[in-house]
């Protein structure tokens, strides 16, 4: 049997985290080593100047916690500083096109910084390693070099249909960034190349010195307010300082004999659990796994949940959340109604445009039944990178509404909505099921469909990561190129706008990990480029 398991989206950041539980570390310390790593090997998707939702369970310590480390906006922000560049909202909700971009790629696009601070907090309050320990396998790949991996190239070469900037414009937001992440011609580096950043191990060379702080007040800190007041960013030293992570309560619902626990507001929980009560009033399994029936189903449980989202859910900072309502099983079982009767919910959208989905996760568990399900990201990058010190910051201006006066819109110290959901399922108070995924806000609908998988299908956790998967975040139902032509066919009679993506894996990067009578298996989304691995 198994006696522990990390699964990630990057091999490498996955030999991270069990050589960590192979050094006597638990889980915690393997999900922050593997977190790091990624931080090295998929600096698009993560970054130590990222945000996140760290679900935790240690059973015999008794905690169960959820540690949100949000970005927010920097206390130089304004409500209505955009409101005149306002372009398109995004089709499926994820953010706004503006004139200039200017809070897609650039310094005005960062919010404060926050993963760092969490990995350190995180380490400090359950861990057994030290954050200089754990970032040693990061500095390794940076220093020595990692391959450019299939999916890593992917994104490089990405082409955004409907407005956005193309993803090689990250690759140049800045001359710091372009010169790692392009050949001297302004090229892309070729897939399987060896690419290395010694700034970025200088920078961690030195954080694990003098520790996580100097990012936040010391020399480092120095030089990002340096270069944000050079080149107009909003961060200021005072934004870095405030920084760091809270302790929060997990939101929990029943689903058929299962306990399930999911991070809250502005994480994507609540829509988890709010689908998970709908589908409850119907019997799935006797539909068949991604039959017509199903997928309207299922489809206008998500379509529900977005409008629930789109307008009740955000920063409880700032916001007065509906939360007993939106988990109300009554309400689930008003909800449900609606679907049976045939009724097709409609999800508002201000103008069409695209999603963009730069994040990871990982799901870690240890000897002791310590549990991890971290999911943390970089919401859009940047594209900047300081000179010098080699790291990517984030983009979350990019989803702040510029309209004033709505649940998303913008404010100082406000996080915005994620639809981040790291998860676990129990039973008879034993966890199951460990869930996550990258993919801005196709993550809810990718942690569902799997739990779904799991436990109304039985799935072991690569097949319910890997089942062709669906999404309805808009009046669409989007749909892999593995559901067939006849199911899309029989969903269009019904009146539904279908639209086929030519990739067989799609919707989220879900990974998993499940815990059996007869041990663990994990399960890492095929459509990524990562793997899960036991000790």
């Amino acid at each position: 049997m198994k006696q522990g398991m990390v699964t990630a989206p990057q091999p490498e950041a996955v030999e991270a985290g069990v050589e960590m539980l192979r050094a006597g570390g638990n889980a915690v310390d393997a999900a922050i080593a593997t977190a790091l790593t990624q931080t090295a090997v998929d600096p698009f998707m993560s970054g130590i100047a990222g945000f996140g939702s760290m679900h935790v369970y240690m059973p015999k310590t008794g905690v169960h916690q959820c540690l949100d480390f949000h970005a927010r906006a920097p206390a130089s922000v304004t409500p209505d500083m955009w409101a005149d560049k306002l372009v398109a909202e995004c089709e499926d909700g994820f953010g706004f096109i503006l004139k200039g971009r200017v809070n897609e790629v650039g310094y005005e696009a960062i919010a404060t910084p926050e993963s760092l601070r969490a990995y350190d907090v995180a380490l400090k309050t359950w861990g057994t390693k030290s954050l200089a320990e754990a970032i040693q396998p990061a500095i390794q790949h940076l220093e020595q070099g990692w391959q450019v991996r299939p999916h890593v190239r992917y994104f490089w070469d990405q082409h955004e249909p409907g407005g956005r900037v193309d993803h090689y414009e990250y690759l140049r937001g800045s001359p710091a960034t372009a010169k790692i992440y392009l050949n001297a011609d302004g090229s892309k580096i070729k897939m399987g190349a060896l690419l290395k950043n010694p700034d970025l191990a200088a920078t961690y060379r030195r954080i694990a010195d003098v520790g996580a702080d100097d990012f936040y007040e010391g020399e480092i800190a120095a030089k990002i307010v340096a270069d944000m007041r050079a080149n107009g960013g909003h961060i200021s030293a005072e934004d870095l300082k405030n920084a760091g992570p809270e302790n929060t309560d997990l939101l929990w619902t029943d689903y058929r004999g299962y306990r399930v626990a999911s991070c809250p507001p502005p994480g994507g929980g609540v829509m988890v659990l709010q689908m998970l009560n709908i589908l409850e009033n119907f019997d799935l399994k006797a539909m068949g796994h991604n039959s017509p029936d199903y997928i309207r189903t299922v489809a206008e449980a998500m379509k529900i949940a977005t409008v629930d989202k789109d307008t009740s859910v955000g920063d409880p900072r700032f916001v007065d959340l509906p939360l007993d309502h939106l988990l109300s099983k009554d309400y689930a079982k008003t909800l449900a109604d609606r679907i049976k009767s045939g009724e097709k919910t409609h999800v508002p959208r201000l103008q069409k445009g695209t999603d963009q989905k730069e994040t990871t996760h990982v799901c870690s568990i240890d000897n002791d039944g310590n549990c991890v399900s971290l999911t943390h990201s970089l919401g859009m990058p940047s594209g900047v990178v300081t000179e010098g010190l080699g790291f990517v910051y984030n983009g979350c201006m990019g989803v702040f509404d510029p309209r004033p006066g709505m649940t998303g819109s913008l404010a100082p110290g406000k996080a915005r909505f994620t639809s981040m959901a790291p998860t676990m399922v129990f039973k008879d108070d034993k966890p199951v099921l460990l869930i996550g995924a990258p993919g801005g806000t196709y993550i809810a609908m990718g942690v569902l469909q799997g739990i779904l998988n799991a436990l109304d299908f039985g799935m072991d956790a690569q097949q319910a990561v890997s089942a062709p998967r669906f999404s309805a975040t808009s009046d669409l139902i989007e749909i892999v190129n593995r559901i067939p032509r006849r199911t899309q066919a029989a969903l269009e009679a019904e009146g539904y706008q279908i639209r086929r993506y030519a990739v067989s894996y799609h919707f989220a990067g879900v990974h998993a990990i499940r815990i059996t009578e007869n041990g663990l298996d994990g399960g890492a989304d095929p459509g990524r480029d990562g793997m899960a691995l036991g000790l």
